[in-house]
């Protein structure tokens, strides 16, 4: 494993613009089996006009959040979006006839996708767009068009970019094989795979972000709540007085200064506890650090193998 100066830096610069390092993750803002609208959308806009005012500053979302009924509450909530906000989208995925989660990398898809987006965001222009690619899945039996080159997925953004509807490209589900690849096409602005305290699912691919300046987006950053009770967390929770999820994040802050977490609540009180992640990180001691370091054996991790752990947090009943 290599050695990594703390990453103290509380912003990272994603291709050119600033962005706070704690960021918001709106898939929890779609319905029940994030399928259509949620209870209150009016809420929905709400906090997500509140995590502007708190200093939020990149957005993470999805076509197949909903689908698109996220992105249309994200348009209605911040459009027209300030020079500085980030919103990161998602394309290359599509939901099943039953809600279930599937790749789609036909080119025709993936354009169809970013002109959707930019209509439901109401914006002309995607500030970043993630594919969504198959790294971090055992098969590819849940794709769609699975036989189409990465060359060729990858290349529908490049020329939405030419065309003036992308500023950046990011990829999610990435193996270091197929960043490697892309980064053979198009500078790569972010990339999102599964990481937190009990999943270090994407550590390979973070040591490789590190190497090219690359923004590591970690996705379910707080284990979908299956982080309580651990005593690494709540021994310096209870020292600095602040939440276990704080605690967690921090922890991510100092792990590696290119990671920039996406946690995502519908809660105001929730989204302002995770925010205050970047001003606790730099109080963690070096021990604490190493400690929940330690929870895992980073040089056992894979990316197509979700711990145990992550998969009963995932099966865990959530209001």
């Amino acid at each position: 494993m290599t050695t990594r100066t703390p990453g103290t830096s509380t912003t990272f610069n994603l291709g050119g613009v600033s962005v706070p390092r704690i960021g918001y993750g709106a898939m929890q803002l779609a319905g029940v089996g994030v399928i259509g609208l949620p209870r209150d959308p009016n809420a929905a806009i709400a906090l997500l006009q509140h995590a502007v005012e708190a200093g939020v500053r990149f957005f993470d979302t999805a076509n197949a959040y909903g689908p698109r009924t996220v992105n249309q509450l994200i348009g209605r909530a911040l459009a027209p979006f300030a020079d500085d906000v980030v919103i990161g989208n998602k394309v290359g995925a599509t939901r099943g006839a039953h809600g279930e989660w599937l790749t789609d990398s036909r080119p025709e898809s993936i354009r169809s996708q970013v002109e959707d987006a930019l209509l439901d965001l109401r914006t002309e222009r995607s500030p970043l767009t993630y594919l969504r690619l198959w790294g971090d899945s055992a098969d590819r039996a849940d794709s769609i068009g699975s036989e189409v080159p990465l060359s060729e997925s990858l290349g529908v953004l490049t020329d939405l970019r030419d065309e003036g509807k992308i500023d950046r490209i990011g990829i999610s589900g990435a193996t270091n094989d197929l960043l490697a690849q892309a980064m053979q096409w198009t500078p790569i602005a972010a990339v999102q795979n599964r990481y937190n305290l009990i999943d270090r699912s994407g550590v390979e691919v973070l040591d490789a972000c590190e190497q090219h300046g690359i923004a590591f987006v970690p996705y379910f950053p707080l284990a979908t709540g299956g982080l309580a009770g651990l005593p690494a967390l709540t021994k310096p929770a209870h020292r600095l007085g602040v939440s276990e999820a704080t605690i967690a994040l921090a922890w991510m802050l100092r792990r590696s200064p290119v990671v920039v977490p996406i946690p995502g609540t519908r809660s105001v009180d929730h989204l302002n506890d995770n925010l205050r992640a970047a001003a606790i990180a730099p109080e963690l001691t070096e021990g604490e650090v190493a400690g929940l370091t330690a929870l895992e054996d980073e040089s056992a991790a894979e990316l197509q193998q979700m711990p145990a752990r992550m998969v009963d947090a995932l099966r865990r009943p959530r209001s």
